[in-house]
């Protein structure tokens, strides 16, 4: 049992980590909160974790029953996720180099920027539709059987922790990953993450599409 949960915490950690990409979208976290201190980055990065565990933990206790109970498919998830994902980062991959309210000199009230730590920081930047479509899929074979239910959720539990922990840790020193790449590098960094992010929400829209019109080929008669 210990080798079957280690290994299902390491494939879950693994597979969330790949679609969350807290590296790349550190740099999108740092350029959303520019206007914060040091400590006011790390607490707004916090909260941000908070809100991420409490998702994880959601959807994989009932993340499909409730998608059940709504009517909302995991292609029908994944299609409007992808398309808030891909907005967001279409907008951060054409704005100006630098913020009006910066160059101006004016302050920015931090509130502003705690106030998005929700939405859209949390959802969908963090834990967005693939993040929510992957976690529903690694519990999608869970069992009533008392000790498959126990190792699935030791599993989900440990899972959420972890990939929490990583996102807190990157997104909190965003600023001195930047402080090493230089002012050029970040803003390099923050260009390539924007468009990477621009088609990771693209990918989640068209698995979306191939998923919902799979079984419409498949089922159109033969000519």
């Amino acid at each position: 049992m210990t080798s079957s949960l280690v290994s299902d915490i390491l494939f879950g950690f693994t597979g969330l980590i790949s679609i969350i990409n807290p590296f790349a979208i550190a740099f999108v976290f740092l350029d959303r909160t520019e206007s914060l201190t040091v400590e006011e980055r790390a607490t707004l990065a916090k909260r941000v974790s908070i809100n991420a565990f409490f998702v994880l933990i959601v959807v994989f206790f009932v993340g499909t029953p409730v998608l059940h109970f709504f009517g909302i498919s995991i292609e029908a998830l994944r299609i409007g996720g992808g398309l808030a994902v891909a907005v967001s980062a279409w907008n951060m991959l054409n704005a100006p180099e630098t913020r009006t309210e910066a160059a101006a000199g004016k302050p920015v009230d931090p509130d502003n920027a705690m106030s998005k730590a929700f939405f859209p920081l949390t959802m969908p930047l963090t834990t967005g539709p693939g993040t929510i479509a992957t976690a529903i899929a690694l519990n999608a074979n869970r069992t009533h059987k008392l000790s498959e239910f126990v190792q699935s959720s030791i599993a989900s539990i440990v899972i959420s922790i972890l990939v929490v922990l990583v996102v807190y840790f990157t997104y909190s020193r965003s600023a001195y990953i930047a402080h090493f790449l230089g002012k050029e590098g970040t803003r390099v960094a923050l260009r390539v993450s924007a468009f990477l992010l621009l088609c990771i929400g693209v990918q989640i829209m068209l698995t979306g599409f191939s998923e919902f019109l799979a079984p419409l080929a498949a089922n159109r008669p033969a000519s």
